[in-house]
């Protein structure tokens, strides 16, 4: 059967509270990120995703403030990002209660840093988050949450994470993303079948068939998903089951 697939509901965080948007865009508020986080821990979720999408130094304060509090509330391992340039990020957020960062745009414009916390803290704390976008010319890597375009493609981009350390690949695809008609399934099982490190589907969960897909199809270890939980679209409790019925090894 192999290792079970994860179910991972992701809290985008800005101000304190959770927010949604369409194509990173159009955010709006579904609720309180701690209270969110313990029912999804309560519902069976795997995993959290927490990121702070505002990370100005305010905001910092607010967020390491609101991990410690999750720390407390859940029993689940989860996963914190936004913001983290150095390893003194790191250590402030895994000393809140975090169990896992996720870099993104720090890491593309210095690479070493995945190097630099595996190194100190182990690979299985770095994941690496890729915000990609299929574009005319291919996949192409994004910045800033999304919205500055590099010249680094998806795939040799992701390789030299996991050369570096990175313990996971955390792909969400700019193009899906909330629109929920399904992952990047083939840009997903290329990069399975290319890398040897868990491969997370982000971007694009709109029913549970979805989830179905991007473990057969896109050969993802876990599948992330934000606003189907957030706003009641879909009970993990049900979609665990439904996987469970087609087959794919969860844990219920």
């Amino acid at each position: 059967m192999g290792l079970a697939k994860r179910i991972i509901p992701c809290l985008d965080v800005k101000n304190g509270e959770t927010v949604k948007g369409v194509n990173f865009v159009d955010l709006r508020s579904a609720g309180d990120p701690v209270e969110l986080g313990k029912a999804y821990s309560d519902a069976g979720a795997d995993e959290l995703v927490f990121l702070d999408i505002t990370a100005s130094f305010e905001g910092r304060k607010t967020f390491t403030e609101m991990v410690t509090r999750v720390a407390e509330a859940i029993n689940i391992p989860f996963t914190v990002g936004g913001g983290i340039n150095e390893l003194a990020d790191v250590e402030r957020l895994l000393y809140a209660g975090a169990d896992k960062v996720s870099v993104n745009s720090a890491a593309l414009r210095r690479p070493e840093l995945i190097e630099e916390i595996a190194k100190r803290f182990g690979s299985q704390v770095c994941v690496c988050a890729i915000d990609g976008r299929n574009d005319s010319d291919g996949w192409h890597c994004y910045l800033k949450g999304g919205r500055e375009r590099t010249e680094r493609g998806l795939f040799e981009w992701a390789h030299e994470a996991q050369e570096r350390g990175a313990g996971e690949i955390l792909f969400t695809s700019m193009n899906h993303d909330g629109v929920k008609t399904g992952y990047a399934n083939e840009a997903l099982a290329q990069l399975a079948d290319e890398l040897s490190i868990p491969v997370i589907a982000s971007g694009g969960a709109g029913k549970k068939e979805h989830f179905c897909d991007a473990f057969i199809e896109g050969k993802a270890d876990a599948a992330l998903a934000a606003s189907v939980f957030h706003f009641g679209e879909i009970n993990i409790q049900e979609l665990k089951q439904y996987l469970h019925n087609e087959g794919i090894n969860v844990r219920l």
